[in-house]
């Protein structure tokens, strides 16, 4: 029940459709007796910097997920940003602080990552492919880094974007071997889909899936559906797969300490979850 003392998170994105997070918080605020509620809102990229500005008189707001096409956007409209953001190049979280100045923080990379830990995936000297420099992919790539391996090949539409990332991850990570331009997924131990592609049932897959290894992880990011496209292709060639939502879970045990709402498991959030698809 939202009420006059419900303290509210935005959703920011648009659009919202895909949206998945509020039907993982909202259940786990409701089990923990919590009075705070996550809640979607559509922003359009042209009215962004407006939206961010006015959250700051909002006297019953917390802070914001921030997800596509905002995340990138967002590291100039906040007053600081966390040396994790800054690497990745993007936020994904806005906290609205008692001075009325605005933090932003990246938890993406960091909840893709662990998703693929838990999972029994070494990534230490490993070698990797990142499809889409947007938002996630930068999180993603540099949680990557962070992790130890050895080599990484960064591909987007935009060639500028990959190879903005590329300098970044080399300035952080000097024996990080980084190379852009292809999206050739043969050889590789780690691919990840890091677009849009699978958002749409039209849409190609992000790989050519016949050069893909029967033992290469595939990791997704889009959450429209558990299985996109991608990773039925994937299980066909008997890949081991990560599906959108489990970068979900594994991020929002460090958001809900960043809105300081203690924590919880990955475990206990699956066992409140209402997500649908």
């Amino acid at each position: 029940m939202i009420s006059g003392k419900t303290t509210v998170i935005a959703h920011l994105g648009y659009p919202t459709e895909s949206f998945k997070a509020p039907m993982i918080y909202n259940p786990w605020f409701e089990s923990r007796g919590i009075d705070a509620v996550v809640m979607p809102m559509g922003v359009k990229p042209e009215d962004y910097p407006a939206a961010v500005e006015s959250l700051r008189r909002m006297t019953n707001f917390r802070g914001a997920l921030v997800t596509m096409p905002h995340k990138v956007t967002t590291l100039s409209l906040v007053d600081e940003v966390t040396p994790t953001a800054r690497i990745a190049g993007a936020c994904n979280a806005i906290l609205l602080r008692p001075d009325g100045s605005l933090l932003g923080d990246q938890f993406d990379g960091a909840g893709f990552v662990r998703g693929v830990l838990r999972k029994g995936q070494a990534l230490q000297g490993r070698r990797v492919l990142v499809s889409g420099s947007g938002g996630v992919g930068c999180a993603i790539a540099a949680s990557l880094a962070a992790a130890g391996v050895a080599e990484m090949a960064l591909y987007d539409a935009w060639p500028e974007s990959a190879a903005a990332l590329a300098e970044r991850l080399r300035s952080h990570y000097p024996a990080l071997k980084v190379r852009v331009g292809s999206n050739d997924p043969a050889g590789f131990d780690l691919i990840v889909n890091a677009t849009p592609l699978g958002m749409k049932d039209s849409d190609p897959l992000p790989f050519d899936m016949a050069r893909v290894d029967p033992h290469t992880f595939v990791g997704e990011v889009v959450m429209k559906q558990a299985i996109t496209p991608l990773l039925a292709a994937a299980q066909a060639k008997g890949c081991p797969i990560q599906v959108g939502t489990d970068m979900l879970f594994e991020m929002i045990p460090a958001y809900l300490e960043f809105f300081g709402f203690g924590t919880a498991t990955p475990d206990e959030l699956r066992a409140v979850s209402q997500i649908q698809y």
